[in-house]
């Protein structure tokens, strides 16, 4: 598949090598840790928790009790093989080695999507064998675009939504949390803008209708439901009718992954965050011609796909977010 938005930084200029990339991927850490307590969403950066030399928690370190934990990781692009990252199985890898260096086991992984590059069936293959050895006590999905190319999504459907809805959504409750799993990459609008049109929002609607104002609720899905930089289809055109639905909840969060970077807004109730990738890093909204693939020098790297740890505070019925240092 050719990518005419590869960004690339000449090789001789940084002297990036798969072992180099590898190394700095490890430092940076990929993945978000989160913990609810109290129907307060917590999250905290891998690197944050994981210490960069022995793999283990960090000395001294004391996460917050919780009602439970579960991790977030996003875009591992198996079966991507430009020079932006050489080795996507690798730092997928190196993002579950921290995931099971974890003092306490989450009780579950959510992955927001782009498993794969090319949807191909050895990519997927390679997915699932390397999920495997991630200790928790079960794996969510959502598709990506790249999930869904060629067939509409019909090879995903057949290994992850066996037990879903229309194109591959679903919602389930853990500990008193309603878990809600929307797919907004199939039938892309112009300038590939997500949809999750009339029949999944129709679904949407009757899903959380009988559940009480004081259910916390967590949504996830690969791209934004907000507008992040539509220009880049860095959004989803009718998220609005679906977040109408949401707007009577007091604690409602929102996962993304899909533009490979973290970047949080808080609106009325309703807290989003997007996610970095486990692959390769995208430029920042606006700051290049287009999106794709950014090959950086190693040591910018901690920067843009390190994650910041971010707590979410419920104060008079709405969310805000401010940075929070782990309990020493």
């Amino acid at each position: 598949m050719k990518n005419d938005n590869f960004i690339s930084i000449d090789e001789n200029d940084d002297g990036i090598d798969r072992a180099g990339f590898l190394k700095c991927m490890a430092w940076a850490g990929t993945g978000l840790f989160c913990m609810m307590s109290g129907g307060v969403l917590k999250s905290y950066g891998m690197s944050q928790i994981i210490d960069r030399a022995t793999g283990k928690m960090k000395d001294g370190l004391t996460l917050p009790k919780g009602d439970f934990s579960f991790v977030q990781i996003s875009d591992s692009h198996i079966g991507f093989t430009k020079a932006a990252n050489p080795d996507v199985l690798g730092t997928l890898q190196a993002a579950i080695a921290k995931i099971n260096a974890m003092s306490k086991t989450p009780s579950f992984i959510l992955h927001t999507g782009d498993l794969s590059h090319l949807a191909q069936p050895d990519q997927f293959d390679t997915l699932d064998q390397a999920m495997k050895s991630a200790k928790t006590g079960r794996i969510f999905y959502v598709p990506g675009e790249h999930d869904v190319l060629n067939d509409n999504g019909k090879g995903y459907l057949q290994r992850y939504g066996k037990e879903t809805k229309g194109d591959g959504w679903y919602s389930f409750d853990f500990n008193g949390v309603h878990f809600i799993a929307l797919v907004n990459v199939v039938n892309t609008a112009e300038g590939g803008l997500g949809v999750l049109g009339t029949d999944q929002l129709q679904w949407l609607e009757n899903d959380v209708k009988g559940l009480s104002a004081s259910t916390p609720i967590i949504v996830f899905a690969h791209i934004p439901l907000w507008a992040v930089y539509p220009q880049w289809g860095w959004g989803t055109r009718d998220s609005e009718q679906a977040l109408w639905y949401l707007k009577r909840f007091g604690s409602v969060s929102v996962l993304n992954g899909h533009i490979h970077q973290t970047l949080q807004k808080v609106e009325g109730n309703i807290t989003f965050h997007t996610a970095t990738s486990t692959a390769f890093p995208q430029p920042q909204p606006g700051t290049a011609p287009a999106a794709g693939p950014m090959k950086v020098p190693v040591e910018q790297l901690r920067r843009l796909l390190g994650l910041t740890s971010v707590d979410y505070v419920e104060h008079n019925h709405t969310l805000a977010i401010t940075d929070t240092p782990l309990a020493m």
